[in-house]
């Protein structure tokens, strides 16, 4: 009888991990889509060059702050590279 609501306790908590692991990924994954979207668009309508800067250069670095930082991240990008500071 213990065993059996141990077993009940131990699956109910790894269900409950599971899907806190799979929401906290889905916003992550909503995130980094965001962030890198973003860049993409402003390269594509060559908004950069409104302010007189070039395109930001989408590189393994600058797509993993988009994945990480979302649009936040984006936007940091965006500060940086108007402010002249190497990524």
């Amino acid at each position: 009888m213990l065993e059996e609501i141990l077993a009940i306790i131990l699956a109910i908590a790894i269900a409950a991990a599971i899907y806190y692991l799979l929401r906290k990924a889905f916003t992550l994954a909503i995130n980094a889509i965001a962030g890198l979207v973003t860049l993409w668009l402003l390269n594509t309508l060559d908004v950069m060059s409104w302010f007189g800067a070039q395109d930001i250069a989408i590189t393994p670095v600058t797509i993993l702050i988009c994945a990480l930082g979302g649009l936040p991240g984006a936007l940091i990008l965006v500060l940086l590279h108007l402010l002249n500071i190497p990524i």
